[in-house]
Protein backbone atom coordinates (compact mmCIF):
# COMPACT_ATOMS: atom_id res chain seq x y z
CA UNK A 1 0.00 0.00 0.00
CA UNK A 2 1.09 3.56 -0.29
CA UNK A 3 0.00 7.09 0.86
CA UNK A 4 -3.37 8.40 -0.06
CA UNK A 5 -2.87 10.19 -3.63
CA UNK A 6 0.72 8.32 -4.81
CA UNK A 7 -0.05 5.25 -7.48
CA UNK A 8 1.40 1.85 -6.77
CA UNK A 9 3.89 2.47 -8.62
CA UNK A 10 4.36 5.83 -7.34
CA UNK A 11 7.75 5.70 -5.35
CA UNK A 12 10.34 7.96 -3.45
CA UNK A 13 13.14 6.45 -4.97
CA UNK A 14 12.19 3.81 -7.77
CA UNK A 15 11.43 4.08 -10.99
CA UNK A 16 8.89 1.12 -12.14
CA UNK A 17 9.57 -0.40 -15.55
CA UNK A 18 6.53 -1.24 -17.57
CA UNK A 19 6.45 -4.75 -19.90
CA UNK A 20 4.27 -4.72 -22.27
CA UNK A 21 2.51 -7.88 -23.54
CA UNK A 22 3.91 -8.88 -27.11
CA UNK A 23 1.97 -11.84 -28.41
CA UNK A 24 3.64 -15.00 -29.03
CA UNK A 25 3.19 -17.69 -31.65
CA UNK A 26 0.60 -19.73 -29.93
CA UNK A 27 -2.67 -17.34 -30.20
CA UNK A 28 -2.38 -17.34 -33.89
CA UNK A 29 -2.16 -21.24 -34.12
CA UNK A 30 1.29 -21.97 -34.35
CA UNK A 31 2.26 -25.16 -32.37
CA UNK A 32 5.47 -24.49 -30.35
CA UNK A 33 6.43 -26.89 -27.70
CA UNK A 34 8.89 -25.42 -25.07
CA UNK A 35 11.51 -27.63 -23.47
CA UNK A 36 10.53 -25.42 -19.92
CA UNK A 37 7.75 -23.54 -19.18
CA UNK A 38 8.82 -21.35 -15.40
CA UNK A 39 5.64 -19.70 -14.16
CA UNK A 40 6.10 -16.71 -12.45
CA UNK A 41 8.75 -14.22 -13.06
CA UNK A 42 9.63 -12.86 -9.45
CA UNK A 43 13.67 -13.55 -8.13
CA UNK A 44 13.33 -17.22 -7.74
CA UNK A 45 11.73 -17.97 -11.62
CA UNK A 46 13.70 -15.24 -12.81
CA UNK A 47 17.07 -17.02 -11.37
CA UNK A 48 15.94 -20.61 -12.25
CA UNK A 49 15.91 -19.27 -15.84
CA UNK A 50 19.32 -17.67 -15.96
CA UNK A 51 20.44 -20.86 -14.45
CA UNK A 52 18.99 -23.28 -17.25
CA UNK A 53 20.42 -20.86 -19.75
CA UNK A 54 23.76 -21.14 -18.10
CA UNK A 55 23.55 -24.80 -19.38
CA UNK A 56 22.53 -24.19 -22.62
CA UNK A 57 18.33 -24.49 -22.20
CA UNK A 58 16.11 -22.27 -23.59
CA UNK A 59 12.60 -21.48 -21.02
CA UNK A 60 9.68 -19.31 -21.58
CA UNK A 61 8.99 -17.46 -18.23
CA UNK A 62 4.86 -16.08 -17.72
CA UNK A 63 4.32 -13.82 -15.32
CA UNK A 64 0.73 -11.88 -15.09
CA UNK A 65 2.00 -8.82 -13.94
CA UNK A 66 3.25 -5.25 -16.34
CA UNK A 67 6.05 -4.58 -13.61
CA UNK A 68 7.78 -5.55 -11.23
CA UNK A 69 6.88 -6.14 -7.26
CA UNK A 70 6.04 -3.46 -5.17
CA UNK A 71 7.76 -2.22 -1.92
CA UNK A 72 10.94 -3.75 -0.46
CA UNK A 73 9.75 -6.99 0.24
CA UNK A 74 12.74 -9.43 0.75
CA UNK A 75 15.66 -7.48 1.15
CA UNK A 76 18.46 -9.61 2.44
CA UNK A 77 20.97 -11.09 0.26
CA UNK A 78 23.19 -13.44 1.46
CA UNK A 79 26.82 -14.75 0.86
CA UNK A 80 25.90 -17.83 -0.65
CA UNK A 81 22.93 -16.01 -2.92
CA UNK A 82 25.19 -13.83 -4.02
CA UNK A 83 27.81 -16.43 -5.06
CA UNK A 84 24.63 -18.03 -7.44
CA UNK A 85 24.14 -14.90 -8.85
CA UNK A 86 27.73 -14.99 -9.60
CA UNK A 87 27.89 -17.95 -11.38
CA UNK A 88 24.65 -16.25 -13.65
CA UNK A 89 26.97 -13.52 -14.05
CA UNK A 90 24.58 -10.97 -12.42
CA UNK A 91 26.20 -10.47 -9.33
CA UNK A 92 27.96 -6.45 -9.93
CA UNK A 93 24.64 -4.62 -9.87
CA UNK A 94 23.75 -6.28 -6.85
CA UNK A 95 27.27 -5.56 -4.94
CA UNK A 96 27.31 -1.72 -6.52
CA UNK A 97 23.71 -0.92 -5.15
CA UNK A 98 23.37 -3.20 -1.96
CA UNK A 99 24.48 -2.41 1.58
CA UNK A 100 26.72 -4.70 2.82
CA UNK A 101 26.52 -5.73 6.48
CA UNK A 102 27.72 -8.23 9.20
CA UNK A 103 26.56 -6.92 12.33
CA UNK A 104 23.65 -7.41 14.29
CA UNK A 105 22.59 -5.67 17.63
CA UNK A 106 19.24 -6.64 20.11
CA UNK A 107 17.64 -4.03 22.53
CA UNK A 108 15.63 -4.84 25.54
CA UNK A 109 13.79 -1.62 26.77
CA UNK A 110 17.07 0.90 26.34
CA UNK A 111 20.14 -1.29 26.82
CA UNK A 112 21.68 -3.36 24.35
CA UNK A 113 21.67 -6.82 25.27
CA UNK A 114 23.40 -8.78 22.41
CA UNK A 115 25.31 -8.20 19.58
CA UNK A 116 26.15 -10.58 16.71
CA UNK A 117 28.91 -10.67 13.84
CA UNK A 118 28.55 -12.75 10.99
CA UNK A 119 32.01 -14.97 10.16
CA UNK A 120 33.70 -13.26 7.60
CA UNK A 121 37.32 -13.07 6.60
CA UNK A 122 39.62 -12.06 3.93
CA UNK A 123 38.99 -15.44 1.83
CA UNK A 124 35.45 -14.22 0.90
CA UNK A 125 34.42 -12.05 -1.75
CA UNK A 126 31.08 -10.99 -0.70
CA UNK A 127 29.84 -9.68 2.52
CA UNK A 128 27.89 -12.34 4.70
CA UNK A 129 24.64 -10.43 3.86
CA UNK A 130 23.72 -7.10 1.65
CA UNK A 131 20.07 -5.45 1.99
CA UNK A 132 18.61 -4.64 -1.17
CA UNK A 133 14.97 -3.99 -2.10
CA UNK A 134 12.72 -6.72 -4.21
CA UNK A 135 12.16 -4.06 -6.82
CA UNK A 136 16.01 -4.19 -7.42
CA UNK A 137 16.84 -7.97 -7.16
CA UNK A 138 13.99 -8.07 -9.53
CA UNK A 139 15.24 -5.31 -12.23
CA UNK A 140 18.38 -6.50 -12.20
CA UNK A 141 17.52 -10.44 -13.03
CA UNK A 142 15.04 -9.39 -15.57
CA UNK A 143 17.48 -7.08 -17.19
CA UNK A 144 20.13 -9.99 -17.09
CA UNK A 145 17.40 -12.23 -18.47
CA UNK A 146 16.64 -10.12 -21.14
CA UNK A 147 19.90 -10.28 -22.97
CA UNK A 148 19.97 -13.86 -23.58
CA UNK A 149 18.22 -15.82 -26.60
CA UNK A 150 17.80 -19.00 -24.17
CA UNK A 151 15.18 -16.84 -21.87
CA UNK A 152 11.80 -15.74 -23.51
CA UNK A 153 9.64 -13.10 -20.86
CA UNK A 154 6.25 -12.95 -21.21
CA UNK A 155 4.30 -10.25 -19.27
CA UNK A 156 0.76 -9.78 -19.11
CA UNK A 157 0.38 -13.78 -19.57
CA UNK A 158 -1.89 -15.47 -16.61
CA UNK A 159 -1.66 -18.85 -16.18
CA UNK A 160 -5.19 -20.20 -14.91
CA UNK A 161 -5.06 -23.72 -15.60
CA UNK A 162 -2.25 -26.80 -15.76
CA UNK A 163 -2.63 -30.30 -16.72
CA UNK A 164 0.09 -32.84 -17.70
CA UNK A 165 0.44 -36.48 -18.81
CA UNK A 166 3.51 -38.41 -19.43
CA UNK A 167 4.50 -36.83 -22.19
CA UNK A 168 4.37 -33.32 -21.13
CA UNK A 169 2.89 -29.86 -19.12
CA UNK A 170 -0.05 -28.18 -20.89
CA UNK A 171 -0.97 -24.34 -19.51
CA UNK A 172 -4.05 -22.83 -20.08
CA UNK A 173 -3.11 -19.13 -20.36
CA UNK A 174 -5.29 -15.94 -20.64
CA UNK A 175 -3.44 -12.07 -21.63
CA UNK A 176 -4.96 -8.96 -23.07
CA UNK A 177 -5.49 -10.36 -25.96
CA UNK A 178 -6.99 -13.56 -25.70
CA UNK A 179 -6.44 -17.09 -24.30
CA UNK A 180 -4.07 -20.16 -25.38
CA UNK A 181 -2.28 -23.25 -25.04
CA UNK A 182 1.07 -23.77 -24.51
CA UNK A 183 2.81 -26.90 -24.10
CA UNK A 184 6.10 -27.71 -22.90
CA UNK A 185 8.08 -30.83 -21.32
CA UNK A 186 8.58 -29.58 -17.68
CA UNK A 187 7.75 -26.66 -15.74
CA UNK A 188 8.89 -25.39 -13.02
CA UNK A 189 6.07 -22.85 -10.43
CA UNK A 190 7.71 -20.19 -9.33
CA UNK A 191 4.05 -18.24 -8.43
CA UNK A 192 4.45 -17.65 -5.04
CA UNK A 193 2.24 -18.42 -2.03
CA UNK A 194 -1.00 -18.56 -3.96
CA UNK A 195 0.63 -20.03 -6.37
CA UNK A 196 -2.41 -21.30 -9.71
CA UNK A 197 0.29 -24.33 -10.12
CA UNK A 198 0.07 -25.87 -7.08
CA UNK A 199 -4.17 -25.34 -6.63
CA UNK A 200 -4.02 -26.84 -9.76
CA UNK A 201 -2.86 -30.33 -8.61
CA UNK A 202 -4.88 -29.85 -5.84
CA UNK A 203 -1.82 -29.84 -3.40
CA UNK A 204 -1.62 -28.22 -0.02
CA UNK A 205 0.98 -27.03 1.80
CA UNK A 206 1.46 -28.47 5.24
CA UNK A 207 2.55 -27.12 8.24
CA UNK A 208 2.30 -24.14 11.34
CA UNK A 209 0.82 -20.79 11.33
CA UNK A 210 2.26 -18.83 13.71
CA UNK A 211 0.48 -15.87 15.74
CA UNK A 212 2.19 -12.94 15.65
CA UNK A 213 1.38 -10.32 12.65
CA UNK A 214 3.81 -7.36 11.40
CA UNK A 215 3.67 -4.46 9.83
CA UNK A 216 6.25 -3.71 7.02
CA UNK A 217 6.59 0.02 6.55
CA UNK A 218 9.48 1.56 4.12
CA UNK A 219 10.18 5.40 4.62
CA UNK A 220 12.66 7.77 3.56
CA UNK A 221 14.59 8.67 6.11
CA UNK A 222 18.55 10.16 6.39
CA UNK A 223 20.42 8.87 8.96
CA UNK A 224 23.89 8.17 9.60
CA UNK A 225 23.50 5.03 11.35
CA UNK A 226 25.62 2.03 10.19
CA UNK A 227 24.00 -0.76 8.14
CA UNK A 228 22.92 -3.77 10.46
CA UNK A 229 20.19 -5.72 11.83
CA UNK A 230 18.59 -4.16 14.83
CA UNK A 231 15.51 -5.56 17.20
CA UNK A 232 14.14 -3.66 19.48
CA UNK A 233 12.12 -5.53 22.85
CA UNK A 234 9.97 -3.43 24.74
CA UNK A 235 10.81 -0.14 23.31
CA UNK A 236 10.08 3.32 24.80
CA UNK A 237 7.73 3.61 22.05
CA UNK A 238 6.00 0.60 21.83
CA UNK A 239 6.50 -1.31 25.32
CA UNK A 240 4.16 -4.54 24.18
CA UNK A 241 5.73 -4.61 20.71
CA UNK A 242 9.07 -6.43 18.75
CA UNK A 243 10.55 -3.91 16.45
CA UNK A 244 13.33 -4.56 13.45
CA UNK A 245 14.83 -2.06 11.59
CA UNK A 246 16.78 -2.10 8.40
CA UNK A 247 18.97 0.22 6.22
CA UNK A 248 18.36 -0.12 2.74
CA UNK A 249 19.66 2.13 -0.40
CA UNK A 250 18.57 5.21 -1.22
CA UNK A 251 18.01 6.53 2.24
CA UNK A 252 14.97 4.13 2.67
CA UNK A 253 14.84 2.57 5.85
CA UNK A 254 12.68 -0.98 6.71
CA UNK A 255 10.92 -1.02 9.97
CA UNK A 256 8.78 -4.12 10.91
CA UNK A 257 6.55 -3.82 14.11
CA UNK A 258 4.50 -6.40 15.64
CA UNK A 259 0.58 -6.10 15.91
CA UNK A 260 -1.30 -7.21 19.65
CA UNK A 261 -2.99 -10.20 19.58
CA UNK A 262 -6.42 -7.98 19.96
CA UNK A 263 -5.55 -5.34 17.55
CA UNK A 264 -7.78 -5.33 14.19
CA UNK A 265 -5.69 -5.80 10.70
CA UNK A 266 -7.35 -3.42 9.14
CA UNK A 267 -7.36 -1.03 11.24
CA UNK A 268 -3.61 -1.15 11.98
CA UNK A 269 -2.97 -0.90 8.54
CA UNK A 270 -4.64 2.31 7.95
CA UNK A 271 -2.66 5.14 6.76
CA UNK A 272 -2.66 7.25 9.68
CA UNK A 273 -1.99 4.19 12.34
CA UNK A 274 1.45 3.32 10.15
CA UNK A 275 2.32 6.97 9.92
CA UNK A 276 1.51 7.59 14.09
CA UNK A 277 3.42 4.18 15.32
CA UNK A 278 6.45 4.63 12.65
CA UNK A 279 6.37 8.27 13.78
CA UNK A 280 7.46 7.16 17.62
CA UNK A 281 9.46 4.62 16.00
CA UNK A 282 11.42 7.38 14.44
CA UNK A 283 11.98 9.22 17.16
CA UNK A 284 11.97 7.64 20.34
CA UNK A 285 13.98 4.72 18.95
CA UNK A 286 16.15 5.61 15.96
CA UNK A 287 16.26 9.04 18.27
CA UNK A 288 15.69 10.97 14.46
CA UNK A 289 13.39 13.80 14.10
CA UNK A 290 10.23 14.60 11.97
CA UNK A 291 11.53 14.35 8.68
CA UNK A 292 10.53 11.12 7.25
CA UNK A 293 8.34 10.14 4.24
CA UNK A 294 6.10 7.19 4.27
CA UNK A 295 7.09 5.47 1.23
CA UNK A 296 5.00 1.99 1.62
CA UNK A 297 3.75 -0.48 4.09
CA UNK A 298 1.97 -4.28 4.05
CA UNK A 299 1.16 -7.05 6.63
CA UNK A 300 2.85 -9.85 7.23
CA UNK A 301 1.92 -13.11 8.82
CA UNK A 302 4.89 -16.18 10.18
CA UNK A 303 4.09 -19.59 8.66
CA UNK A 304 6.23 -22.73 8.53
CA UNK A 305 4.62 -24.24 5.96
CA UNK A 306 5.74 -26.84 3.07
CA UNK A 307 4.41 -29.49 0.22
CA UNK A 308 5.15 -33.17 1.45
CA UNK A 309 6.80 -33.14 -2.27
CA UNK A 310 8.40 -30.59 -4.63
CA UNK A 311 8.48 -32.59 -7.59
CA UNK A 312 5.11 -33.43 -8.97
CA UNK A 313 5.46 -35.42 -12.08
CA UNK A 314 6.95 -32.95 -14.52
CA UNK A 315 6.37 -29.96 -12.40
CA UNK A 316 8.96 -28.81 -10.06
CA UNK A 317 7.78 -26.72 -7.48
CA UNK A 318 10.67 -23.49 -6.44
CA UNK A 319 10.42 -20.56 -4.15
CA UNK A 320 7.02 -19.85 -2.19
CA UNK A 321 5.04 -21.97 -4.35
CA UNK A 322 6.97 -24.63 -2.27
CA UNK A 323 7.49 -23.82 1.52
CA UNK A 324 6.61 -20.40 3.65
CA UNK A 325 8.83 -19.35 5.78
CA UNK A 326 9.13 -16.39 8.41
CA UNK A 327 11.16 -13.46 7.87
CA UNK A 328 13.31 -13.98 11.12
CA UNK A 329 16.94 -14.69 10.04
CA UNK A 330 16.21 -13.90 6.34
CA UNK A 331 15.70 -17.13 4.87
CA UNK A 332 12.86 -16.87 1.90
CA UNK A 333 14.17 -15.77 -0.76
CA UNK A 334 17.76 -17.08 0.13
CA UNK A 335 15.59 -20.18 0.11
CA UNK A 336 13.70 -19.89 -2.84
CA UNK A 337 17.16 -18.65 -4.96
CA UNK A 338 18.75 -22.26 -3.86
CA UNK A 339 15.65 -23.98 -4.25
CA UNK A 340 16.58 -22.59 -8.21
CA UNK A 341 20.14 -23.13 -8.94
CA UNK A 342 19.30 -26.90 -7.43
CA UNK A 343 16.66 -27.35 -10.20
CA UNK A 344 17.94 -25.50 -12.63
CA UNK A 345 21.13 -27.62 -13.13
CA UNK A 346 19.45 -30.94 -12.77
CA UNK A 347 16.63 -30.15 -15.04
CA UNK A 348 19.22 -29.16 -17.62
CA UNK A 349 21.33 -32.37 -17.45
CA UNK A 350 18.19 -34.66 -17.96
CA UNK A 351 17.08 -32.18 -21.29
CA UNK A 352 20.41 -32.46 -22.65
CA UNK A 353 20.58 -36.19 -22.12
CA UNK A 354 23.42 -36.44 -19.55
CA UNK A 355 21.57 -37.32 -16.48
CA UNK A 356 18.56 -39.84 -16.21
CA UNK A 357 14.94 -38.62 -14.91
CA UNK A 358 15.03 -39.91 -11.89
CA UNK A 359 18.31 -37.23 -11.58
CA UNK A 360 15.02 -34.83 -10.71
CA UNK A 361 13.91 -37.31 -7.70
CA UNK A 362 16.67 -35.64 -5.78
CA UNK A 363 15.27 -32.19 -5.59
CA UNK A 364 12.90 -32.63 -3.44
CA UNK A 365 14.67 -34.58 -0.71
CA UNK A 366 17.92 -32.15 -0.96
CA UNK A 367 15.42 -28.50 -1.01
CA UNK A 368 12.88 -30.08 1.35
CA UNK A 369 15.58 -31.10 3.79
CA UNK A 370 16.34 -27.25 3.82
CA UNK A 371 13.32 -26.09 4.01
CA UNK A 372 12.63 -28.24 7.58
CA UNK A 373 16.40 -27.05 8.71
CA UNK A 374 14.94 -23.56 8.18
CA UNK A 375 11.90 -24.36 9.90
CA UNK A 376 13.92 -25.78 13.02
CA UNK A 377 15.85 -22.56 12.94
CA UNK A 378 13.56 -19.61 12.03
CA UNK A 379 10.37 -21.65 14.44
CA UNK A 380 12.49 -20.96 17.08
CA UNK A 381 13.34 -17.17 16.13
CA UNK A 382 9.52 -17.27 15.24
CA UNK A 383 8.59 -17.85 18.95
CA UNK A 384 11.35 -15.85 20.38
CA UNK A 385 9.95 -12.75 18.48
CA UNK A 386 6.22 -13.23 18.68
CA UNK A 387 5.57 -15.29 21.39
CA UNK A 388 2.57 -17.92 20.65
CA UNK A 389 1.06 -17.88 24.33
CA UNK A 390 1.59 -16.61 27.59
CA UNK A 391 3.82 -18.96 28.53
CA UNK A 392 6.41 -18.46 25.40
CA UNK A 393 5.93 -14.62 26.24
CA UNK A 394 6.82 -15.05 29.84
CA UNK A 395 9.50 -17.22 28.89
CA UNK A 396 10.75 -14.74 26.64
CA UNK A 397 10.64 -11.70 28.75
CA UNK A 398 12.53 -13.81 31.57
CA UNK A 399 15.28 -14.42 28.89
CA UNK A 400 15.69 -10.81 28.36
CA UNK A 401 15.36 -9.70 31.93
CA UNK A 402 18.08 -11.96 32.47
CA UNK A 403 20.56 -10.59 29.73
CA UNK A 404 20.53 -7.29 30.91
CA UNK A 405 23.06 -8.60 33.86
CA UNK A 406 23.65 -11.90 32.24
CA UNK A 407 26.05 -12.56 29.23
CA UNK A 408 25.12 -16.32 29.09
CA UNK A 409 21.42 -15.26 28.61
CA UNK A 410 21.87 -12.96 25.66
CA UNK A 411 22.46 -15.56 23.30
CA UNK A 412 18.35 -16.58 23.70
CA UNK A 413 18.09 -13.33 21.25
CA UNK A 414 20.20 -14.71 18.83
CA UNK A 415 18.34 -14.85 15.61
CA UNK A 416 20.02 -17.42 14.10
CA UNK A 417 20.72 -16.05 10.46
CA UNK A 418 20.54 -18.09 7.58
CA UNK A 419 23.40 -20.13 6.36
CA UNK A 420 23.92 -22.46 3.25
CA UNK A 421 22.08 -26.19 3.78
CA UNK A 422 24.64 -29.26 3.56
CA UNK A 423 23.00 -32.07 1.45
CA UNK A 424 24.40 -34.72 3.50
CA UNK A 425 21.79 -37.63 3.35
CA UNK A 426 21.14 -37.20 -0.67
CA UNK A 427 21.47 -39.72 -2.89
CA UNK A 428 23.43 -38.15 -5.17
CA UNK A 429 26.00 -37.46 -1.83
CA UNK A 430 28.82 -40.12 -1.01
CA UNK A 431 29.91 -40.40 2.11
CA UNK A 432 33.06 -38.89 3.59
CA UNK A 433 36.03 -39.52 3.87
CA UNK A 434 37.34 -40.31 7.53
CA UNK A 435 40.99 -38.71 6.61
CA UNK A 436 39.88 -35.35 6.47
CA UNK A 437 39.94 -33.03 9.52
CA UNK A 438 39.25 -30.02 7.52
CA UNK A 439 37.33 -28.34 4.43
CA UNK A 440 33.90 -29.33 3.30
CA UNK A 441 32.04 -32.12 4.07
CA UNK A 442 29.92 -34.18 1.32
CA UNK A 443 26.82 -32.15 0.67
CA UNK A 444 28.12 -29.11 1.83
CA UNK A 445 28.73 -26.15 -0.47
CA UNK A 446 32.60 -25.03 -1.34
CA UNK A 447 34.40 -22.38 0.54
CA UNK A 448 35.43 -19.41 -1.49
CA UNK A 449 39.30 -18.84 -1.14
CA UNK A 450 41.49 -15.97 -1.84
CA UNK A 451 44.01 -16.72 -4.76
CA UNK A 452 45.09 -12.91 -5.18
CA UNK A 453 44.04 -9.58 -5.74
CA UNK A 454 40.77 -9.89 -6.87
CA UNK A 455 41.32 -13.48 -7.47
CA UNK A 456 38.83 -16.21 -5.86
CA UNK A 457 38.85 -19.97 -5.92
CA UNK A 458 34.78 -19.68 -6.81
CA UNK A 459 35.85 -17.14 -10.03
CA UNK A 460 37.37 -20.60 -11.57
CA UNK A 461 34.48 -22.55 -11.42
CA UNK A 462 32.53 -23.80 -14.77
CA UNK A 463 29.31 -24.66 -15.70
CA UNK A 464 29.52 -28.26 -15.18
CA UNK A 465 31.55 -30.73 -12.28
CA UNK A 466 34.25 -29.58 -11.28
CA UNK A 467 37.39 -31.86 -9.99
CA UNK A 468 39.48 -30.00 -7.48
CA UNK A 469 42.71 -31.53 -7.58
CA UNK A 470 45.68 -30.77 -5.21
CA UNK A 471 49.09 -31.73 -5.85
CA UNK A 472 52.30 -30.52 -5.86
CA UNK A 473 53.26 -28.97 -9.41
CA UNK A 474 49.46 -29.32 -11.25
CA UNK A 475 50.11 -32.39 -12.56
CA UNK A 476 47.57 -35.35 -12.37
CA UNK A 477 47.80 -39.09 -11.75
CA UNK A 478 47.98 -40.60 -15.17
CA UNK A 479 45.44 -42.98 -14.96
CA UNK A 480 42.99 -40.58 -13.19
CA UNK A 481 43.98 -37.71 -16.49
CA UNK A 482 42.77 -41.11 -18.69
CA UNK A 483 39.95 -41.72 -17.35
CA UNK A 484 38.48 -37.95 -17.18
CA UNK A 485 39.46 -38.14 -20.80
CA UNK A 486 36.95 -40.92 -21.36
CA UNK A 487 33.95 -38.89 -19.07
CA UNK A 488 34.34 -35.57 -21.12
CA UNK A 489 34.77 -37.73 -24.68
CA UNK A 490 31.27 -38.92 -23.42
CA UNK A 491 30.31 -35.05 -22.51
CA UNK A 492 29.81 -35.11 -19.18
CA UNK A 493 31.25 -31.41 -18.53
CA UNK A 494 33.66 -32.13 -15.71
CA UNK A 495 36.56 -29.57 -15.52
CA UNK A 496 39.44 -30.48 -13.79
CA UNK A 497 40.91 -27.64 -11.72
CA UNK A 498 44.08 -28.29 -10.62
CA UNK A 499 45.58 -27.12 -7.02
CA UNK A 500 49.22 -26.41 -6.92
CA UNK A 501 51.69 -26.03 -4.10
CA UNK A 502 54.45 -25.00 -6.22
CA UNK A 503 55.60 -24.48 -9.54
CA UNK A 504 52.41 -25.33 -11.14
CA UNK A 505 51.46 -26.13 -14.50
CA UNK A 506 49.74 -23.53 -16.80
CA UNK A 507 46.49 -24.55 -16.10
CA UNK A 508 46.95 -24.83 -12.33
CA UNK A 509 46.08 -22.89 -9.87
CA UNK A 510 48.92 -21.71 -7.38
CA UNK A 511 48.25 -22.23 -3.48
CA UNK A 512 50.81 -19.18 -2.55
CA UNK A 513 50.94 -19.66 0.93
CA UNK A 514 49.69 -22.98 1.22
CA UNK A 515 46.26 -21.56 3.14
CA UNK A 516 44.22 -23.46 0.49
CA UNK A 517 45.34 -26.76 1.07
CA UNK A 518 45.21 -26.38 4.81
CA UNK A 519 41.45 -24.98 4.63
CA UNK A 520 40.51 -28.23 2.27
CA UNK A 521 42.73 -30.56 4.91
CA UNK A 522 44.32 -31.65 1.45
CA UNK A 523 48.06 -33.40 0.67
CA UNK A 524 48.76 -34.52 -2.60
CA UNK A 525 46.58 -36.27 -4.17
CA UNK A 526 43.59 -35.09 -2.51
CA UNK A 527 40.32 -34.27 -4.26
CA UNK A 528 36.88 -32.82 -4.05
CA UNK A 529 33.98 -33.43 -6.41
CA UNK A 530 32.13 -30.46 -7.15
CA UNK A 531 28.57 -30.57 -8.24
CA UNK A 532 26.98 -27.33 -10.32
CA UNK A 533 25.37 -25.35 -8.20
CA UNK A 534 28.89 -25.65 -6.10
CA UNK A 535 27.86 -28.62 -3.55
CA UNK A 536 30.92 -30.73 -2.89
CA UNK A 537 29.49 -34.34 -3.87
CA UNK A 538 32.71 -36.45 -2.60
CA UNK A 539 36.21 -35.79 -1.67
CA UNK A 540 39.33 -37.95 -1.40
CA UNK A 541 42.01 -37.47 1.13
CA UNK A 542 43.94 -39.34 -1.74
CA UNK A 543 42.26 -40.12 -4.70
CA UNK A 544 42.20 -43.79 -5.94
CA UNK A 545 41.25 -43.15 -9.89
CA UNK A 546 38.98 -46.12 -10.16
CA UNK A 547 36.63 -44.27 -7.39
CA UNK A 548 36.00 -41.27 -9.78
CA UNK A 549 33.45 -42.51 -12.14
CA UNK A 550 31.19 -44.38 -9.68
CA UNK A 551 31.24 -41.12 -7.42
CA UNK A 552 30.02 -38.94 -10.89
CA UNK A 553 26.94 -42.12 -11.84
CA UNK A 554 26.04 -41.28 -8.51
CA UNK A 555 26.09 -37.52 -8.44
CA UNK A 556 23.84 -37.44 -11.46
CA UNK A 557 21.41 -40.01 -10.30
CA UNK A 558 22.76 -42.89 -12.20
CA UNK A 559 23.03 -45.35 -8.52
Amino acid sequence: MRPAGRAETDSLYFDYPHFPFVRPAEPDGRAVRHRVAIVGAGPVGVTAALELARHGIESVVLDDKATVNDGSRAICISRHSLEILQQLGVDTPFVAKGLGWTRGRTYFRDREIFRFEMPHSEQERFLPMINLQQQYIEQFLIDKAGESELVELRWQSAVTDVSQDESGVTLEVSTPEGDYRLECDYLLAADGARSVVRKAFGLALHGEAYEGRYVIADIHLRSGFPTERRAFFHSPALPDTTILVHKQPDDIWRIDYQLGPDEDPDQAVAEASIRERVGLIVREVLGEGDDWELEWWSLYKAYTLALDDYRHGRVLFIGDSAHLVPIFGVRGLNNGLADAANAGWKLAWVLKGLAPDRLLDSYSPERRGATLDVFTNAGKSTRFMTPPSRGYRLMRDAALTLALTNDYASGFANPRQVTPYTYAGSPLTMPDDAGFIAGPIPGAPLCNHRLGEGDYLLDHLGSGFTLLYFSRDGQVDAALAERLAVLQAQDKRIDLLAIAREAPAESALKDVDGSLFAAYGAETGSAYLVRPDRHVAARWKRLDPADFEPAIMTAVGGK
